[in-house]
């Protein structure tokens, strides 16, 4: 059966690595950058990035709406924010990372992802509605955004 395994995608950002790192970082305004995730919130009491915290990503595709728990894996001011995606009995179940290099007119973002276990009934889903082909879609989206957040915070500042 079909599943989506792994994908990335690279932009161009005129902003400093941190204040992109700051952009990618604060998931609670991953909503106006995601086209899936139209929210997200910290759990645990946690207010930043910090490996080990938790985050709850609200998610959507037309009118089918789930939840997702996520724990993060890297917290690398200007360099890589990375976490997990976890079922709700706690397994691994995606892995995305953003990864920041500096150029000489700002920096690289590349985002990826990396498809670790998937329930069968997604995999069944799969057959009529391709995930691989929405997540890479999603990921330019999201860079878009990104880019757009962090050059207007760079020039704001």
């Amino acid at each position: 059966m079909p599943t989506a395994t792994q994908g990335d995608a690279t932009i161009e950002i005129a902003a400093d690595p941190t204040v992109v790192y700051d952009v990618i970082s604060d998931v609670t305004r991953i909503g106006e950058r995601s086209p899936e995730c139209y929210r997200a919130e910290w759990l645990d009491g946690a207010k930043t990035a910090h490996v080990g915290a938790r985050f709850r990503g609200f998610n959507r595709i037309g009118v089918i709406r789930w939840s997702t728990t996520c724990v993060v894996t890297a917290a690398e001011p200007g360099r890589q924010f990375a976490f997990t995606v976890l079922s709700g009995r706690g397994r691994e179940e995606t892995k995305w990372r953003y990864a920041i290099r500096a150029t000489d007119t700002g920096c690289s973002v590349t985002e990826s992802y990396e498809f670790l276990w998937c329930p069968l009934l997604a995999r069944i889903a799969e057959i009529p509605f391709p995930r691989d082909r929405q997540l890479r879609r999603g990921i330019r989206e999201t860079l878009a955004g990104i880019k757009e957040s962090a050059e207007a915070a760079a020039t704001a500042r």
